[in-house]
Parts: C-alpha cells; sequence; structure tokens
C-alpha cells in the first residue's frame, strides 16, 4: 500500500511516517517532505521515480499526473483497470497546504502570494476526500495519532466520512483566502465567511436556544486569544457581553474600569488607580452592576479584588492579574477570570445576520477630527475632559442613547429608547442631583430643541453631540438662552 505524503507545515510528519511505516505502508512525498524524512534515515520513494516523469515549471508540475490521480480516485470495484495500465493504488494521502494567509499577513508581494497558490494539493486531497471509502485523506497534523490507531483496527466508513469532510473544508477555506485576496475590496461581489468552531457553548440566549462559538479564518480578536484563569465556561451571553465591555474600556488611556450588562454599560469612570475607577464605576449603579461584567484597562490587583468582593459578578477582564488578586478570586470558583490583550485593535467588519441575507459594515471606530463650539459659551477644561469621557461611553451604548458624566464617571446613561428625549429624562433622573454642573452626551443630534431644555432644568452645564439636524439652530438657541456650552462633533454613533 502507498501512502502520499505532500506537507507545508511537517509538525508530527516523522512520527506519522514511521508508524505507516510500521503498519506495512510505503511511502511517497514531495520536495520538502522527502528531503525531511530522507533526513530522518526514512525508506521513501520520490514522486517523480514513482511517476517516471520529471518535476516541470520549477516544481509548478510534480503530482499532476495520472498514476497519481488514478491511484487516488480508483474505486475498488476499478481495480482490474488501475493495474492493466500499470498502476497502483494510493491508500493514503497526507496533504496541508502552501501557507497562503500568512503569506499575505506578513506583507508579500503580488508575485510571491501566486507562487503561494496551491494546485496540486488541493486537487489530490479534493480526489482522495472523493473516494474517501477506498482512500483515507489526512489534512490535518492533528489527526495523525487517531488515524494511526484507526488503521490498526481498520477505518470505519464515519471516520472516513469524518477526515473527507475535513479535506473539503480545507480546501474550501484555502480557496475562500484565495478569492478574497485576489477581490481586493473591502464588499466583493461574493463575500467568503469561513468559520471555525472554537467551543460548544451550553446554550444560547436563552436556555431553549442551541449555540456555539466560532472563530473567523484568518481574523484575530482579544477575547478568542484571552487566558480563561479560572471559573465556568463562558456562555453566549458572557462573550457578548464580555466583548461590550472589552472594546469600551479600551477607548480609554488612563485607568478605567466598565460594568456592563446586556452589553450596555452601567457604570463607567476613571480613576488614578484601578480601585478608584472600579469603587467610581460601582457608585454610579450600584444596582445595576450585579450579576453583571467588569473590565479594566489595567492589570488588577489584590486590594481591588478585594473590592470586588462586594457584589456577585460573571466575569472580570484585564490584561492582567496579580497573584494576590487571583489567589482573592480563586474563593469565587464560578467566577469567570479572563486575562485578554489589551487594547482590542484593528479594522473589522460588522456582521449582522438577515433571514436569507446578512449586513455588513465597518465597525464603527470613527472619532471627531474638527470637534466645535456652537454656543456663546465655551466648556471649561473640567468640561472638555468630561465631555470627551462621556462621548466615548455614549459610542458604546444602545441608540437611542444619553449619557450623563461628571469628574471622569458616568453619573446616568439612557440606553434603547424609543425617542431621545425619554432617554435623556431616564439619564437625568438617574443621575439626581449629581446633574448639576455634568455634562450630556448624544450619540445623535436633536430633532427639537426638548432635550436642551430638559437638560437645563437639571443644571446640566456642556452638552456634547454630532449636530446634523434641520433644526440645530433651535438646540443652539435654548442653549445660549440657558447658558449652556454645547460642542458639534460631526460624527454620529448610532448602536441600534
Amino acid at each position: 500500500m502507498w501512502a502520499l505524503l505532500s506537507v507545508s507545515d511537517k509538525r508530527g510528519l516523522v512520527p506519522f511516517a514511521q508508524g505507516l511505516l510500521a503498519l506495512g505502508f510505503r511511502l511517497l512525498a514531495t520536495g520538502g517532505t522527502h528531503k525531511a524524512l530522507v533526513e530522518a534515515g526514512l525508506p521513501v520513494t520520490y514522486i517523480s521515480d514513482f511517476t517516471g516523469f520529471p518535476e516541470v515549471l520549477e516544481g509548478r508540475v510534480k503530482t499532476l499526473h495520472p498514476k497519481v490521480h488514478a491511484g487516488l480516485l480508483a474505486r475498488p470495484d476499478q481495480e482490474g483497470e488501475l493495474k492493466a495500465l500499470g498502476f497502483e493504488r494510493i491508500a493514503l494521502l497526507a496533504v496541508n497546504l502552501y501557507p497562503f494567509r500568512e503569506t499575505v499577513a506578513r506583507g508579500a508581494s503580488f508575485e510571491e502570494a501566486l507562487e503561494q497558490i496551491d494546485i496540486g494539493g488541493p486537487a489530490m486531497l479534493r480526489a482522495a476526500a472523493k473516494n474517501h471509502l477506498a482512500v483515507l485523506p489526512v489534512c490535518d497534523p492533528e489527526d495523525y495519532g487517531r488515524v494511526l490507531e484507526a488503521l490498526k483496527e481498520g477505518p470505519t466508513p464515519e471516520f472516513r466520512r469524518e477526515l473527507a469532510r475535513k479535506a473539503f473544508a480545507h480546501t474550501a477555506t484555502y480557496d475562500a483566502a484565495i478569492a478574497e485576496w485576489l477581490s481586493g475590496e473591502k464588499f466583493p461581489e461574493e463575500k467568503f465567511l469561513v468559520l471555525r468552531q472554537e467551543a460548544p457553548l451550553r446554550y444560547g440566549e436563552n436556555p431553549h436556544q442551541e449555540a456555539a462559538l466560532y472563530r473567523v479564518a484568518g481574523e484575530e480578536g482579544p477575547l478568542l486569544a484571552a487566558r480563561i484563569l479560572q471559573g465556568k465556561a463562558m456562555s453566549f451571553n458572557n462573550y457578548l457581553d464580555a466583548e461590550a465591555a472589552w472594546n469600551l474600556v479600551s477607548e480609554f488611556q488612563e485607568p478605567a474600569c466598565v460594568a456592563v450588562k446586556h452589553q450596555n454599560p452601567c457604570g463607567v469612570a476613571l480613576g488614578e488607580t484601578p480601585l478608584e475607577a472600579y469603587r467610581k464605576a460601582y457608585e454610579a449603579d450600584p444596582v445595576s452592576i450585579f450579576g453583571g461584567i467588569v473590565a479594566f484597562n489595567r492589570p488588577v490587583d489584590g486590594p481591588t479584588a478585594l473590592a470586588m468582593g462586594e457584589v456577585f459578578l460573571e466575569v472580570v477582564l484585564a490584561p492582567a492579574f496579580t497573584q494576590e488578586a487571583q489567589e482573592v478570586f480563586a474563593k469565587r470558583k464560578n467566577l469567570r477570570l479572563l486575562e485578554v490583550p489589551f487594547p482590542a485593535q484593528g479594522p473589522y467588519l460588522d456582521l449582522r445576520r438577515l433571514r436569507g441575507g446578512m449586513l455588513l459594515q465597518d465597525a464603527d471606530t470613527e472619532d471627531p477630527t474638527a470637534p466645535r463650539v456652537v454656543t456663546q459659551k465655551a466648556p471649561t477644561e473640567a468640561e472638555w475632559r468630561d465631555l470627551w469621557f462621556a462621548w466615548k461611553v455614549v459610542k458604546h451604548v444602545r441608540s437611542n442613547a444619553i449619557v450623563v458624566a461628571k469628574g471622569g464617571k458616568t453619573l446616568g446613561i439612557g440606553v434603547g429608547q424609543t425617542n431621545r428625549y425619554a432617554a435623556a429624562k431616564h439619564a437625568l433622573k438617574s443621575a439626581k442631583e449629581g446633574a448639576r454642573g455634568a455634562v450630556l452626551a448624544s450619540d445623535a443630534f436633536f430633532p427639537f430643541d426638548d432635550v436642551v431644555r430638559l437638560a437645563g432644568e437639571f443644571g446640566i452645564a456642556a452638552i456634547i453631540q454630532p449636530g446634523g439636524s434641520v433644526r440645530d439652530e433651535d438646540s443652539i438657541r435654548a442653549a445660549d438662552e440657558l447658558g449652556l456650552a454645547m460642542v458639534f462633533t460631526g460624527v454620529r454613533h448610532f448602536k441600534h
């Protein structure tokens, strides 16, 4: 029996080849794979010696030969025809493809990337996968041990089918990467989204919904790279809330703490230390934080961990945790502790599913470049700091969104209301007396002057909003009448 080995990823190659030899296989190999096996002292036949035809076109053509593909594609009932041709069956094929995604990711030239498009590998792998009842297609080095064990007993049809599925997924993923690269467009005519399952989840948003976590091939993400230091497995809702918390806490350079509930911030604060930031975020809404998720953009120390014992939390995220902090948290067995790469970086596409379709857009990472004061009164230096703080927070709140803040701390957050006045009313009432001298941020413009006048009633000192309404002048006039400062950013942050 022949086993043909042609692998780019040579992890586990030699032990696998040794195992095949022990089971009675004869080895065939190409190029670098042949060289690695020869250097390991293993008996192996070079592909050109097998086909009787030399590699041509600088190695571009070496396995595209009838003797190879007939040996992979012949069904058991075609054995006579195969022998009449003087060909032999290839009973196992181990192929993984040239590292195309990695080549493109490191900035290779167009010509170099073209050379990393594998032709013979996918052709052989698809042939073996099609004929998997007679040939074992192996594309994942992690499967080598399982393949050797299966060969000892005789591979079951189910095992063969599993390997065939993986082989077709491997070539489909590869082709998707090439098509994406060749398009050179953010929104090409065909968009291929390749997902790899990271883990099954206990359930989705509700217990009756099945769910799983997937990784997008070729992309990185802080939560997918996180180290889970302790606690129960993350749930579907945990991941959504943790992503929201990490995206918001990554907005800040200063030590910050973000508490999130149902993908919306309920308390956000800055501090000189993580402990101060946490205490301020907790004070912002001590009710909603219960059962929530808390994220820090600085390492969490022991005193901060002790302070967090005051409330039940689902997840705590930070770039690092001191040994003392981990010892404190260890007493809360179910609390999930995630060490996450900081900050959340890089452009990405936001995907929203429709029945039978999908919406794609750029992620909302735009920052104002030319904010302008539109009122007679300008914000003070302290008000400017709070305006920018509130603006960063409101960007991450579901629309209609209003944030009231002062001293680097949220005082009231109006979330997801069907009209902006209701959102403002909720935020201002939550802030209570703290609204006096505070600032107010809105994710979108005011269609009327009612929010400005409501803010004036509560004693708000300054407002930041995108501007752009046909009635902007009404809001500006109201702000001037009430002695408020108002800033237009020119950037809207709807978050439906």
